[in-house]
């Protein structure tokens, strides 16, 4: 583990995953060369960027022809050159769909999202906590005004 005494110093450096972002039509243009830089392992698609790079509405799964004709294009791109395309993709369908293409590494989320998810949750439990402390402050006091006027 980095940080610690050990061997980490030693290793490090074939445990590192090096893959360069593909998120721009420059990128794309750019292609080859970009896989053949010496010593990556692969390149990942960050499909929300590159479509906008497109003049297209950022979003996770695409699905129009020309993104995904460059998706197979980079799929088997790096085929050739035993490299391991990667992509991020918002749900199950897309995951799915991307490890049907051809992708090797497929991310659901990210630690952003993840938090912002957990934190939703969290504020939505509390706030159907206090509403459920006030109704019963309310059922309390309507019981008292209804013993105090002999209801």
């Amino acid at each position: 583990m980095y940080g610690s005494a050990g061997t980490y110093q030693q290793t490090a450096n074939d445990e590192i995953v090096l893959l360069p972002m593909m998120e721009t039509k420059t990128a794309v243009e750019n292609m080859e060369s970009i896989l053949d830089v010496e010593g990556i392992n692969g390149v990942y698609i960050g499909p929300s960027d590159l479509g906008f790079s497109y003049g297209l509405v950022p979003k996770l799964d695409r699905d129009e022809p020309e993104i995904l004709k460059i998706y197979e294009k980079i799929v088997k791109e790096c085929g050739k050159r035993g490299l391991y395309p990667g992509i991020h993709c918002s749900g199950a369908d897309g995951a799915l769909r991307a490890i049907n293409m051809g992708f090797k590494l497929v991310t659901l989320s990210n630690e952003s999202g993840l938090m912002m998810t957990y934190a939703k949750m969290q504020v939505a439990q509390t706030r159907r906590t206090q509403a459920a402390k006030r109704e019963g402050k309310a059922r309390i006091a309507n019981s008292e005004w209804e013993m105090a006027n002999g209801e």
